[in-house]
């Protein structure tokens, strides 16, 4: 079933950075809690701003997929997604220091 809808790519570029990031926790802060890393993320912005980044990488591949099945809409919400996930990052890094 081709769904070409942006709300689709929204919500798929939207979810997978949270699952990238929680990957990234796992690969990189495995002495940690996750409480302890959120802690952190939250007291360091430019260490969150890295992991954001990190996290964000996920989307490469959604994008790709739906840009070459030519359901450029759904790639397109990806797209507007990890946008916003780029702003969240500039605001935490030079905003809300």
């Amino acid at each position: 079933m081709k769904r070409n809808v942006p709300l689709l790519g929204f919500v798929i570029g939207a979810i997978l950075p949270l699952i990238g990031i929680f990957i990234v926790y796992l690969i990189l802060f495995q002495g940690i809690s996750f409480t302890e890393f959120l802690k952190e993320m939250r007291h360091m912005p430019t260490q969150a701003t890295k992991v954001i980044s990190l996290g964000i990488l996920v989307n490469i591949i959604p994008f790709i997929f739906y840009t070459n099945k030519r359901l450029d809409l759904t790639a397109r919400g990806i797209f507007v997604a990890t946008m916003l996930y780029a702003v969240l990052m500039l605001l935490i890094k030079f905003v809300w220091n």
